[in-house]
């Protein structure tokens, strides 16, 4: 038994690829939660052999306030150790953390199902920066800027640095003369 007895709760979002393949292994063990509210309506029959997992693409400020709705609600609980949450995650939405209190408007590279992605637009909207998810540098619309606009460009954990480079392209083509590279952290692990 995969479970050794325990009742599964994965953090996670719906129809994210990451989480239908969890899912998938075990699926009538789990409950799949997405928000604070998720865990309040949350049934369960074993509340004292409770153990929650997390979609490793979701970073770890995502995931706090469900945690703390699970560990309150069920103080037995147990789950992962911190490290489990995907590291680049973490560190790309800490630089654009660092990212909005520099710029006037966010370019996100990644795709529109893509989880990691779409937590980046969301953080620049909820710092009151205009933030765009693009998955090319096709869809950049020169309405979104003008002139003396500082634009800052991330991207989500798989997007690769030719569609970034390709960005930065297409930004210079619509009248940007200077760019500069954010010092963030070295991403060392293959």
């Amino acid at each position: 038994d995969y479970t050794q007895g325990y009742e599964l709760i994965l953090i996670g979002h719906a129809g994210h690829p990451e989480v239908i393949g969890t899912l998938g292994q075990i699926p009538d063990k789990f409950h799949l939660v997405s928000s604070v509210k998720d865990v309040e309506s949350l049934h369960v029959e074993k509340t004292q052999n409770l153990s929650y997992v997390t979609q490793t693409t979701l970073s770890v400020d995502e995931c706090r306030d469900i945690v703390e709705a699970l560990h309150r609600r069920f103080p037995n609980i147990k789950g992962p150790h911190q490290e489990d949450i995907c590291y680049a995650t973490q560190n790309r939405q800490n630089a654009v953390k660092s990212l909005s209190k520099l710029v006037d408007v966010i370019l996100v590279i990644g795709s529109p199902n893509s989880s990691n992605s779409n937590r980046l637009r969301e953080l620049g909207h909820r710092k009151n920066i205009p933030s765009h998810l693009i998955d090319g540098a096709h869809q950049i619309e020169a309405s979104w800027f003008r002139p003396g606009l500082r634009i800052g460009v991330t991207a989500g954990a798989s997007a690769p640095e030719s569609l970034v480079q390709q960005v930065v392209g297409r930004l210079r083509e619509l009248g940007v003369t200077s760019v500069s590279e954010m010092e963030g952290e070295r991403e060392s692990i293959t």
